[in-house]
């Protein structure tokens, strides 16, 4: 996919992935200059998914690599060292099917499409072994494809955990290609619902800001220019309820935590976002974001469908609140 070049030597803090979807290198920013190798990729792991333990195991591996060689869990970091982690295969994990019951927007022998509700996380990862999409999915469905390998089967793209909504996933390796390949191609139509903070001064616009790590906390994603990738989103206002305004985003790219970073970034962020919000917000639990409506064309019959889901009453509820203020 991306590729490590010359432009990018030096940038605070690079995410690169190779064509292997598990192998990532990053460049040691100055400021994290002198940590701990372990620590450094412990941190530098999207969502927090493996622990120090697991990390200095893959260290005792050599599936970690300090500018293309083995280094020990303690090595001190220079800048602009480049990192390299080999993820390795989760062949024996067992994930179970769970009998969770699921919100189906639509099914057929090829795709499935779910309205995830809040608070459920898409795939199995440190912190949560069960309860997810998958869990729920491999007990709906006798198959889903297996490209993503064990820890993700049928799963094309995510939304977070606490944000609502519509999400696909394929039941054979032929629908995840087609798929993947329209998410690659920008084809795809992802329109969500967020409520953010303050009184958005446009009817529409547009945020083309890129996205990489925060270099001061690797959990988080900013606007930067550096180790970034191009991200796009696009606004339109739905409802203005004083000091906060209902919006409908729709995504030109899908970068992790686009919406969120993409309206804090402007001076809205989403109202309840506890990453990237603000500490006066609205009584709900999480991110009042919701993936209301998706549109692709099926990986066999090439027709286009399009989906809708209502927001949820939680949000709804706080929508209701606003409107009687």
């Amino acid at each position: 996919m991306d590729q490590l070049d010359k432009d990018k030597k030096g940038s605070s803090l690079s995410s690169l992935r190779n064509n292997n979807e598990d192998s990532l290198a990053f460049i040691v920013d100055p400021g994290q200059a002198g940590e701990r190798l372990d620590k450094y990729v412990t941190d530098s792991m999207e969502d927090g998914s493996f622990s120090r333990t697991q990390i200095q195991d893959w260290i005792k591996a050599a599936a970690v690599l300090v500018n293309g060689k083995p280094a020990k869990a303690n090595y001190k970091l220079a800048e602009n060292d480049i990192v390299d982690v080999a993820v390795p295969d989760p062949e024996q994990a067992v994930i179970e099917p769970e009998n969770i019951p699921l919100d189906i927007a639509y099914e057929d022998a090829d795709v499935i499409v779910i309205n995830k509700p809040r608070g459920m996380v898409v795939h199995p990862a440190a912190g949560h072994a069960s309860g997810t999409v998958v869990n729920a999915l491999m007990y709906h469905c006798r198959d889903l494809s297996g490209i993503n390998g064990v820890m993700r089967p049928g799963i094309v793209h995510r939304i977070d955990k606490d944000t609502s909504g519509l999400l696909m996933a394929a039941k054979n390796d032929l629908a995840h290609a087609s798929l993947a390949e329209q998410l690659k191609a920008h084809t795809v139509t992802r329109k969500y619902l967020a409520l953010v903070h303050g009184n958005m001064p446009h009817d529409h616009g547009t945020v083309d800001a890129p996205i990489g790590r925060d270099p001061n906390d690797r959990k988080l994603f900013t606007v930067t220019e550096r180790g970034s990738k191009h991200a796009v989103t696009h606004f339109a206002v739905v409802e203005r309820l004083g000091d906060y305004t209902l919006l409908e985003l729709k995504l030109e790219t899908g970068r992790t935590h686009q919406i969120r970073v993409h309206m804090k970034y402007i001076g809205h962020p989403l109202a309840g976002d506890p990453m990237y919000g603000r500490s006066k917000t609205i009584g709900m639990k999480g991110q009042a974001l919701h993936a209301a409506v998706l549109g692709f064309d099926h990986p066999r019959t090439c027709e286009y469908m399009e989906f809708e889901a209502p927001i949820p009453s939680d949000m709804a509820h706080e929508l209701t609140i606003l409107q009687q203020r």
